[in-house]
């Protein structure tokens, strides 16, 4: 339950007057959520800048090009004639040292009179310029009263917005919020709050919102570090107490005596790396402890995660027990199916998928079997956390992807079995840093070896202009029966704005057909999963040699032929994705080329990218880069600014705010597991606040 402290925060934006459907939709839009958002929505959208109104000079005094607020009396108005409704409407103001023109176009009638009422003294803000040798300021921002102007900062927050949206209007709805605030309880220790002299969140609100020196807002400042010390100590604490729920003694364990496993390793085409032997180990030493299993199996783009998986999955199956596997899209739990149903044949395991695709008799068939036991590894999407979803004896959750799932999806699978063990797998190498902001404390296996076999990866960048070159070239790989992929970042046209210059994928798609005739298909995220998966089995078959698809090919797509990787305006894609998207060639015993196409000029830091994909195919590498290039966002292949599923926190400001939240966390664990008592209290307010509150059944879970 939701402490009742917290309720104003939690009604929805339309209870505010002024705040309309209209606004409800263009709200949801900036927020980004899917239903009306709430107060504390709107209190957690911090300004991008501020507009400084301080300076007051008299009319003669005011520097053109600049932002001033003038306190002047209203001489008269002159309203636009009637045959000319487009001309201006003007008032003429002045103050002892000189006059000004205030000019408003298309202004609804009786606006500016109302407004600016003649003989009336009024304070006037907005940019100068002079016209026909006077001074003018076209569509002030501000005008106000005496009363008004002395509640007034002088200093406006301006905040990032989206079409359609008045920064005026934002800016009421915002103040509105912060009067419905209500007396929080403190959640953070006093040690923490003199040691990073933090204000009490009331205040760090309030400053950050109603700034009164331009410092305020800073996201260095001590105002944004409290608000995201909060929401990085809300998501922590949530991971911790996770992690305390897994870490409880368990029953009986789960690892029985390799016989299957061995199986596995004899039906294997190649002999295990050494990091995949370190990281089986390490597993099964996990499932034989008092403890439930919590670990991380990083690996790159091919460095056989899903087979690691498959050997857990036997071990757990050893003692008759069940394992499921569960991937954020359908193309990669058909691709991880794809490797695990051979070998688990042969080594005797059942295995079986369940995704959107099976319906009616084939999924209840499936649901019978696994509720008797029938099937000892189910690999599937979303489709395994559903209520009719009942296993025998589910003993592994593995869960591919992880931050692409939130704690929800995670504590659904693991409570559909008693005491499960948790194998999360990441394509992308994430650094140790970030392992601890999006994982918590887990413990950690990487594969750092390619498969035997695999061939290195020729990797160039190509100027556009040479783009002829290119299809010459794809031609001649074409005419000697290669696979060639072709990326493009958008699926049409239409998909974004400010991409003009971007090819979208179908109309690459007909300009290759037109040369390359039925030898060409299409691919892209926007077709249903029957459809892509025809094209791809056409590619896979040497159907058609040449594949324009977009990211959607990005993970989980496996076709060991294609050697020819080419990549259309490659200076707009992040370091994770391009090295993912690399990884699709270089799969089998051929060598492999992948071209960068790019858009010159170049930036610096699309330069840069290209510079460090072209020097090496190194994931941990690569991953260690992008987070000095880009930050974390796009580290974990989530392409937005700051810290992905934080709002407030910024990676690159309030770094060293991960580790103290962090230990703080920890400390809490120790001291108050439970979350009793008055901090107690504070702290579910804390989760509640930050959206981090599906950890708090835990604490009345067994």
């Amino acid at each position: 339950m939701r402490p009742h402290l917290l309720n104003p925060l939690f009604a929805p934006v339309t209870t505010l007057p002024g705040v309309g459907p209209r606004q409800d939709k263009l709200l949801r839009y900036l927020l980004g959520r899917d239903e009306t958002p709430r107060l504390v929505d709107l209190l957690l959208h911090l300004p991008a800048s501020v507009i400084d109104r301080r300076a007051q000079p008299r009319i003669s005094e005011a520097v053109q090009g600049t932002m001033v607020t003038l306190e002047v009396t209203v001489d008269r108005h002159r309203p636009p004639p009637p045959r000319s409704p487009r001309a201006p409407f003007l008032v003429y103001a002045s103050d002892d040292t000189g006059d000004v023109v205030l000019t408003f176009f298309r202004a609804k009638p009786g606006y500016v009179e109302k407004l600016l009422p003649v003989g009336e003294k009024r304070y006037v803000s907005g940019t100068l310029q002079t016209y026909d040798g006077m001074p003018q300021i076209v569509h002030p921002d501000r005008v106000v009263d005496q009363a008004a102007f002395a509640r007034l900062s002088g200093i406006d927050p301006v905040y990032p917005l989206t079409e359609g949206l008045a920064l005026g209007s934002l800016r009421r709805a915002i103040a509105q919020a912060l009067q419905k605030l209500p007396e929080l309880p403190e959640w953070i220790s006093p040690e923490v709050m003199r040691r990073c002299s933090f204000p009490p969140i009331r205040e760090a609100l309030n400053r950050v919102h109603v700034p009164v020196e331009l410092t305020d807002i800073l996201p260095d400042g001590r105002f944004w570090s409290r608000l995201a010390f909060d929401e990085l100590l809300a998501g922590q604490l949530a991971l911790a107490l996770v992690r305390a729920q897994l870490r409880r003694p368990a029953g009986d364990r789960h690892a029985g005596d390799g016989h299957l496993r061995r199986s596995i390793i004899d039906a294997l085409p190649y002999a295990l790396t050494a990091s995949q032997r370190a990281a089986v180990a390490a597993i099964t030493e996990d499932l034989r402890q008092p403890v439930r299993m919590l670990r991380l199996l990083q690996g790159d783009v091919g460095s056989g995660k899903t087979v690691v998986a498959l050997m857990a999955a036997a071990a757990v199956t050893e003692v008759h027990k069940q394992a499921a596997l569960m991937a954020p899209t359908e193309i990669l739990a058909r691709q991880h199916i794809k490797t695990i149903a051979p070998l688990a044949e042969r080594a005797g395991l059942r295995v079986a998928i369940l995704t959107g695709r099976e319906k009616g008799r084939e999924r209840r068939e499936i649901l019978e079997r696994l509720a008797a036991g029938d099937i000892d590894f189910l690999v599937g999407t979303h489709a395994l956390i559903q209520d009719d979803v009942v296993f025998k004896a589910l003993a592994l959750a593995v869960v591919d992807e992880q931050h692409r799932f939130g704690v929800r999806e995670r504590l659904a699978l693991t409570n559909k079995g008693e005491a499960v063990d948790v194998l999360v797998l990441s394509a992308t190498p994430i650094p140790r840093t970030l392992v601890l902001t999006y994982f918590g404390d887990m413990d950690v296996s990487e594969l750092r070896e390619k498969p035997a076999g695999r061939q290195p990866i020729d990797t160039r960048a190509v100027p556009n202009s040479r783009l002829d070159e290119v299809v010459d070239a794809v031609g001649r790989a074409l005419q000697a029966g290669k696979l060639v992929y072709w990326i493009c970042p958008l699926v049409e046209q239409s998909e974004a704005e400010g991409t003009e210059h971007l090819t979208n994928a179908t109309e690459r798609y007909e300009r290759l057909r037109q040369r390359f005739g039925d030898r060409v298909g299409l691919v892209h995220g926007q077709m249903k999963g029957v459809e892509k998966d025809r094209v791809m089995a056409q590619f896979a078959a040497h159907d058609i040699g040449l594949l324009v698809a977009t990211t959607v090919v990005e993970v989980g797509v496996d076709v060991p032929a294609a050697t020819i990787m080419v990549i259309e305006n490659a200076e707009r894609f992040g370091l994770a994705q391009l090295h993912q998207l690399r990884g699709r060639v270089g799969r089998g015993s051929e060598a492999s080329t992948c071209l960068l196409l790019y858009k010159e000029p170049l930036g610096e830091m699309s330069a840069a990218r290209l510079k460090v994909i072209r020097e090496t195919t190194d994931g941990f590498r690569i991953a260690e880069e992008d987070l000095k290039l880009r930050g974390e966002g796009d580290v974990l292949g989530i392409r937005q600014s700051g810290l992905p599923g934080y709002r407030v926190a910024r990676s690159e400001v309030h770094g060293q705010l991960i580790t103290q939240a962090r230990d703080e966390a920890l400390r809490i664990m120790r001291d108050d597991p439970k979350l009793k008592g008055e901090r107690g209290e504070a702290l579910r307010c804390l989760l509640y606040l930050f959206e981090r509150d599906e950890a708090l059944p835990l604490l009345g879970a067994g």
